[in-house]
């Protein structure tokens, strides 16, 4: 276990005040610096000059890289089914998985068996705190101009976005890019579906009814009961 004593016993002491000013239009801005006395007031007030502008923008720098170090940097190879990756400002990823079976959970409200089912070809986006998914309506690797459908599933908003209830997001902040999506899906699956955030059906027919077959027959999971969202590929990364 690391020792963090020496963190606890260090002492920080002031030595800089900032004061920002705007004008009443809010066009023009204006920031006074003081030097702190020995006993920490404010002294030799002074316009911020250009050497502590300086040393304010590589100290904000120097805090704002070791925060996202190594966030959703792979570990490796850039795995081979992630489409865009930003690791800076609010970073996010893009990947897609194909169609395959999956351990679904539903609350007994909805009717539905709990088990496994096909589910089709899946599109997420996720940020730390935040996550989308749409469904794909080829299982090849999609490109820009892939149209996007909605997700067959509950508790999804009309533009993909997931409610994720009650579950505990809780993403390591220099989280490696093949852990974050690994995680966000477990999150998901390992929740139970609960009820549906959209008018009507997100697919072509009855939902319920659809997961009711599914959970319980082998069967191949229904493309042409998609329904498209009128976005593309595009639209969620550039």
């Amino acid at each position: 276990m690391k020792n963090i004593t020496p963190v606890l016993d260090q002492i920080y002491l002031p030595y800089k005040a900032l004061l920002f000013y705007h004008s009443q239009s809010e066009s023009d801005h204006y920031v006074e610096s003081y030097d702190m006395d020995s006993d920490g007031r404010p002294i030799n007030a002074h316009p911020l000059s250009l050497r502590e502008s300086r040393g304010l923008s590589a100290s904000l720098n120097k805090s704002s890289t070791e925060k996202t170090s190594g966030f959703l940097k792979p570990e490796g190879l850039i795995p081979q089914n992630v489409l865009h990756c930003e690791p800076t400002g609010e970073a996010y990823a893009v990947w897609f998985t194909p169609m395959r079976r999956k351990h679904l959970l539903f609350r007994k409200e909805l009717g539905i068996e709990d088990g496994e089912a096909c589910l089709p070809p899946l599109l997420w986006r996720a940020t730390k705190n935040q996550l989308w998914i749409w469904a794909l309506g080829k299982e090849d690797r999609p490109e820009l101009n892939s149209s996007l459908y909605h997700a067959p599933f509950f508790n999804c908003y009309p533009d993909g976005r997931v409610c994720m209830g009650n579950v505990d997001i809780n993403i390591p902040q220099g989280c490696r890019l093949e852990k974050f999506m690994a995680q966000w899906e477990h999150y998901y699956f390992g929740s139970a579906f609960s009820h549906l955030l959209v008018d009507g059906s997100p697919v072509k027919g009855n939902v319920v009814q659809l997961w009711e077959k599914l959970t319980v027959k082998n069967k191949k999971f229904p493309m042409g009961m998609l329904k498209k969202t009128g976005r593309l590929l595009k639209d969620i990364i550039l």
